[in-house]
């Protein structure tokens, strides 16, 4: 058996999310069903980097799974991507040693989420930006507070409260904001995250930016680790995996 790692990319627009479930489309679902006929119905499971909500993009997601197919990996690329619908697209296939781990071997992820501040979206963005009516946040706020979230804290008020993950320590690396024309982009980048934390960092930093609230805020917030206290859960066609490290 050999473990191939794949760098994926989707449109998260018309998948109810990465993870396999009941009676919905799912990326999981539709790589899966194209490894099966690759491997004359026999299952393959595949193992992500982690899994993204409903309509959450990916650039750079990663995967891993085991095959006893022997062709080389530029023609397991070209094969894959002929028989998976349009929305994904696998950009890179290597061969690893089996004790990589798609999930388990990751040492950080960059996200990256998007605003359209344009006073009139174009329709092209709708699904891969957040329309904010032509509002343009006040950025300089924004990277003030983010200041307080750089660094290693429990990151309880960033995340949903129907999470079964008890430890909540993580470490951001980094946190910035860059204007691409009239789109605003979040990057930001960590040793992991927690379920919907990015989304709440980003809904809460819009408010900071457009003076919801102070941007000193931040610290009081993360001492609280109270989800209740931090900004509402930014959309989820805003949000991109970009990268995950190894």
């Amino acid at each position: 058996m050999r473990r191939l790692k794949a760098t994926i990319s989707y449109d998260g627009t018309l998948f109810s999310g990465y993870q396999v479930q009941p009676g919905e489309r799912t990326v999981q679902l539709e790589i899966e069903k194209v490894l099966s006929k690759m491997h004359k119905g026999e299952m393959v499971r595949i193992t992500a980097s982690g899994r993204t909500d409903s309509k959450v993009h990916a650039t750079g997601q990663v995967i891993h799974f085991d095959t006893n197919l022997s062709i080389p990996t530029d023609r397991y690329q070209k094969a894959l991507n002929v028989q998976l619908p349009s929305d994904i697209r696998v950009m890179q296939v290597e061969e690893v040693p089996s004790d990589f781990h798609a999930r388990f071997s990751v040492t950080g992820k960059r996200y990256r989420y998007i605003w359209n501040c344009n006073n009139v979206q174009s329709p092209f963005r709708r699904y891969y930006a957040v329309d904010t009516n032509g509002v343009k946040p006040n950025i300089g706020k924004m990277k003030e507070a983010a200041q307080y979230i750089v660094g290693t804290h429990d990151f309880s008020c960033f995340c949903a409260a129907n999470t079964s993950v008890v430890d909540k320590v993580r470490t951001v690396h980094t946190l910035d904001f860059e204007w691409h024309d009239q789109e605003l982009h979040m990057i930001i980048e960590g040793n992991g995250f927690l379920y919907n934390m990015v989304r709440i960092i980003a809904g809460t930093l819009w408010e900071v930016g457009t003076e919801k609230r102070a941007a000193s805020q931040l610290k009081e917030i993360i001492a609280s680790n109270d989800r209740g206290s931090a900004g509402k859960t930014a959309p989820p066609h805003g949000l991109y995996l970009e990268k995950v490290f190894y």
